[in-house]
């Protein structure tokens, strides 16, 4: 609850603008059963675990903050989530259930989702999954000989079949899900072997993630301008191939980018650079703002990202902290500098502080490698296609 002190300086700061809650991510252990070549997380190795005497605390300072002022979701993440127990999260739902009563006072409510590499889905997680408002986010890059390039257990095994099974209990038992590809430098020949992977599989619900330089993964292998090239043609290629197949493939890069140009809608920031659109807790109760990668990382300059402890901080008590508002008036920064200076903002609303940092060494800067690859080539291909399908190109306009 906050407290008189606090309700007053809420009232008269611009935090009232913050929020609203949109995605709650929790990290409920460190630990994941693989072992992939481009994660970011340090630490992945140790089993630290969420002790279930938290959750209520959590709960509860979510439900009175005045950032809870519409539905979100409560994601499980990084490590691998389901290293922990059903039994864990049948307890952890219940008592999410039960503060929800005792101090949810508004009409918004939430549902669950699970961020997993899938290799140890079972029938008795689809069993409980099934009694909850719930999707399952899977990471799978493709066709074997991709995924398990990169994406290998603690014994250096691979884990491609691991996770299509897991991915076939959840199509047997209709169980909604996605997944999520990284995009290696590896993966930029092979546009029709990827399409053609989940075409088969029947895998329609797809996003890519490019590998970033981030955390503990300091360098990228899709750096440099030829590797740009290539990027552009697999994107057009994934384009070409599922715009002819009629298949119902929703790619999430896409879907975004041609909703935004459909509704003639445009971004002024992101969920990753507006404060408490995000909330990210640690398997300590410590939680942070923006983006998700922020939160297990220690960088020279700022040292944690870590903003206040759930047991004695308020959401909104840390607005007052000089750590707060240090990184967020750079994060400010760097999102006016892309309204300057990019003719792409309106389709990205300054992209992600993690990716600045990153890649530029301060969050007040502005464009990422990241920048290009998701959304500058991303919608130069879209808008080329949709052009020429329309009859209205450079040439012809």
């Amino acid at each position: 609850m906050l407290t008189s002190q606090e309700k007053i300086n809420y009232l008269r700061s611009e935090n009232q603008e913050f929020g609203p809650i949109s995605l709650v991510v929790i990290q409920p252990n460190s630990f994941c059963n693989l072992d992939c070549d481009y994660c970011y997380l340090p630490d992945r190795n140790l089993k630290n675990k969420l002790s279930l005497d938290l959750i209520e605390p959590i709960f509860k300072s979510i439900f009175t903050s005045p950032f809870c002022r519409d539905n979100f979701t409560i994601c499980w993440h990084a490590g691998e989530p389901l290293t922990m127990p059903i039994s864990f999260y049948k307890s952890a739902f219940e008592i999410i259930e039960n503060t929800s009563k005792k101090y949810n006072q508004t009409e918004f409510s939430f549902n669950y989702s699970y961020q997993t590499n899938g290799t140890l889905i079972t029938q008795a997680w689809c069993d409980f999954w099934q009694q909850y408002p719930l999707s399952i986010g899977v990471s799978i890059d493709g066709p074997a000989f991709l995924h398990d390039a990169h994406r290998k257990n603690r014994k250096g095994g691979n884990s491609h079949e691991l996770t299509m099974r897991g991915i076939k209990y959840l199509q047997k038992n209709n169980i909604p899900y996605n997944t999520i590809s990284v995009i290696t430098k590896d993966s930029l020949d092979y546009p029709d072997e990827m399409f053609n992977f989940f075409a088969e599989n029947e895998i329609y619900d797809l996003a890519f993630n490019m590998e970033e330089t981030e955390g503990v993964n300091d360098s990228s292998s899709l750096n440099g301008s030829e590797i740009e090239k290539k990027y552009r043609y697999f994107i057009e290629r994934f384009w070409q191939l599922i715009t002819e197949s009629k298949l119902p493939f929703f790619i999430r890069e896409f879907e975004t980018l041609i909703s935004l140009i459909y509704h003639q809608k445009r971004l002024n920031h992101t969920e990753m650079n507006h404060p408490f659109s995000i909330i990210n807790i640690d398997y300590q109760g410590n939680f942070s703002t923006f983006d998700p990668e922020l939160l297990s990382v220690k960088t020279p300059e700022y040292g944690d990202f870590i903003f206040g402890n759930i047991l004695t901080d308020s959401l909104e008590s840390i607005c007052e902290t000089e750590k707060f508002k240090r990184i967020y008036q750079e994060i400010k920064t760097g999102v006016k500098l892309c309204a300057e200076n990019c003719h792409y903002f309106g389709l990205c609303g300054g992209g992600a502080g993690s990716n600045k940092y990153w890649e530029n060494g301060t969050f007040a800067s502005s464009e990422t490698q990241t920048c290009r690859y998701r959304i500058q080539i991303l919608t130069d291909v879209v808008l080329d296609a949709i052009e020429q399908s329309l009859g209205v190109t450079a040439n012809n306009p």
